[in-house]
């Protein structure tokens, strides 16, 4: 199984290197959290409130983008494959007795069919992933400040900045399980299918083929969307902390929960081109 070491130490270290930008990111969440206790004058303990409505709606959103990131990167990358499985059919001879040499041309239409919809897919998940950072940061925006804040006032707010706190926890915890998930799952299939060809031998079997999920699906789920959590994590606290100290100065918090919606419409928007727009359509 020699061929398989290298999906399994990837399926080891994958997870190291994801649990560094959760590392990171809950440096940057506690950064925030003592900056809008700064600015506000909210307390820690009044923020990390499990029983607040806002705090278990900001987790539901953050476990949401998660596995929408993972279905549509999934989905980039089987919808290119696709493509250039399509191009391969027409284009290039498969019989025994064709030429085994490739045209050159026709390989750099194949990269080019990878990297159209690899581009176009990353297009439609950045968009989608910043917007919903500066959306959910704005729409946590206290509105008007008063420096005599009596206590209903200050339990609003508190529950406003909850909701982003909580979805960039939920950012990083939910993206460090699923990219565990992905990577260990993603090289077990894939070690399956070299199981069968190498120690096996049954390449071509019916036994093979049922272990091709190995290529079509364990490959985008190691090797695309595991690996692509860590910069999302990364980007998401990043821009989430400039975001919220944007949302929370005095001069933006009257018109920052108009500015999120805007922005929550984009992010909406792109989500659903990130699955309409990328999947196989039908050809009659």
């Amino acid at each position: 199984m020699v061929r398989g070491a290298g999906n399994t130490f990837k399926a080891t270290a994958k997870p190291v290197l994801i649990g560094t930008a959760v590392v990171g990111a809950t440096t940057m969440i506690f950064s925030l959290i003592l900056v809008i206790k700064h600015t506000l004058g909210i307390e820690p303990e009044a923020i990390l409130n499990i029983l607040n409505p806002y705090a278990l709606l900001g987790l539901i959103c953050g476990g949401a983008v998660i596995y929408w990131f993972t279905g549509a990167s999934t989905q980039a990358v089987t919808t290119g494959a696709y493509r250039a499985v399509e191009y391969i059919k027409k284009n290039i001879r498969l019989d025994p007795n064709a030429d085994k040499k490739a045209s050159t041309e026709k390989s750099k239409e194949v990269v080019k069919i990878c990297t159209k919809y690899a581009q176009a897919g990353m297009f439609n998940i950045f968009i989608a992933i910043f917007s919903f950072a500066l959306a959910f940061a704005f729409l946590s925006s206290p509105g008007i400040f008063t420096e005599e804040m009596d206590t209903d006032t200050k339990v609003k707010m508190s529950s406003a900045a909850s909701f982003f706190i909580f979805y960039l926890i939920s950012i990083a915890v939910f993206g460090l399980f699923q990219a565990i998930f992905m990577a260990n799952a993603g090289a077990s299939w894939d070690n399956a299918k070299k199981f069968v060809e190498v120690d096996l031998k049954q390449k071509g079997t019916d036994l093979h083929a049922a272990t091709v999920v190995g290529d079509t699906v364990g490959d985008p789920f190691k090797d695309t969307s595991s690996v692509a959590l860590n910069p999302i994590i990364k980007f998401t606290t990043l821009f989430g902390l400039l975001a919220m100290e944007i949302a929370i100065a005095e001069q933006f918090r009257n018109a920052a929960p108009y500015v999120g919606i805007i922005f929550l419409l984009i992010a909406l928007i792109f989500v659903y081109r990130s699955f309409y727009g990328m999947r196989i359509k039908s050809r009659k």
